[in-house]
């Protein structure tokens, strides 16, 4: 999950993170994230494969904004960043 620099949240899929991160900072990653520069990774999470990860992108797409706002605060996300 991303943080923009209007304070919205964008919720992608990756298979490469550092190479996603970089392609959203540099304004070549998703049309939603291009004008709402810069980005700074808010959450991160791994899945066993493409399929689960796709999955979970869907349910955290389906929560309401605090509990977007919670599972970041959790931590969880970034353990060991």
């Amino acid at each position: 999950m991303l943080r923009c620099a209007d304070g919205s949240l964008y919720t992608g899929c990756t298979n490469d993170l550092p190479r996603r991160l970089e392609a959203h900072s540099s304004g070549r990653g998703a049309k939603y994230t291009r004008s709402r520069l810069p980005v700074t990774l808010a959450y991160r999470e791994e899945a066993a494969d493409r399929s689960a990860a796709l999955r979970r992108e869907s349910a955290i797409k389906r929560l309401t904004r605090e509990e977007k706002l919670a599972l970041i605060e959790s931590g969880a996300g970034l353990a060991g960043e």
